[in-house]
């Protein structure tokens, strides 16, 4: 199965950014998060993508150069069953690219506090794990992706445990309360589609917008105080930072 392709008719109004769904220059598609049964499971829908996030954790020898964090790891899976266009058993150079977007964003920005995740220093840490499942793919996958993760791990609660010499007791949820992360903010991806080498934006790019676009730019800020975390430019795009600054 193929993606439907473009008309002329589609391709001339993405070109002048007149958006088929009616949304305006800086309309956000509907955004719906429901959780699982499960702590740490999150789904994610914005307009017709949908993302799944589950976070799970294990105790595991630190980093040597680290020996007093937990780690924090994702993943990315993108399937056949989400768009034609995706290979199964088979890392794309677009789950690379997202899964380092991803890290940057949420990992690099220090929003989890890793020194909370250790358990005997230069021993044993909590290794934290996101695994981000696209289930439907329409466009924006960043936003999508990073909104799935960072509210799954909010959601998430890892075992109690206690440390006594050399033995380390890890509690189920019937013996002690599960404990929260230490979050310090909340990283919000924007991502911006840019069309005729920057004469329109368009905010929240479908799949459809996304094939006809010169470049994307995602910009990653911390909810609270505004501050830019990571900014990225995809698609090879040229527009220049005063053509940004203008706009």
């Amino acid at each position: 199965m193929k993606d439907t392709p473009l008309s002329n008719s589609e391709r001339d109004f993405l070109l002048k950014a007149i958006r088929l769904d009616g949304r305006q220059t800086y309309d956000y598609r509907r955004i719906k998060v429901s959780f699982g049964a499960d702590y740490g499971c999150c789904f994610v829908e914005l307009g017709e993508t949908r993302v799944m996030a589950q976070v799970s954790c294990e105790l595991v020898a630190p980093k040597e150069s680290r020996p007093n964090e937990g780690i924090l790891f994702f993943n990315i899976e993108l399937s056949p069953m989400a768009s034609p266009a995706f290979e199964a058993g088979r890392q794309s150079e677009l789950s690379v690219k997202l899964n380092r977007q991803l890290e940057r964003c949420l990992r690099n920005s220090k929003c989890i506090d890793t020194e909370s995740l250790c358990v005997v220093s230069g021993e044993k840490v909590w290794q934290i794990r996101v695994d981000v499942h696209l289930l439907n793919h329409d466009g924006n996958l960043m936003d999508a992706a990073s909104i799935a993760a960072i509210t799954a791990l909010s959601h998430f609660r890892r075992p109690d445990v206690s440390s006594v010499g050399e033995e380390i007791t890890v509690f189920s949820p019937e013996e002690r309360d599960p404990i929260p992360l230490c979050i310090y903010h909340m990283p919000i991806s924007v991502s911006f589609s840019f069309f005729q080498q920057g004469t329109y934006l368009l905010v929240d790019p479908c799949e459809r917008e996304e094939r006809v676009m010169d470049g994307l730019l995602m910009i990653a800020m911390n909810k609270f105080d505004g501050s830019i975390i990571h900014v990225n430019f995809g698609n090879n795009t040229n527009i220049k930072k005063t053509t940004l600054n203008e706009d």
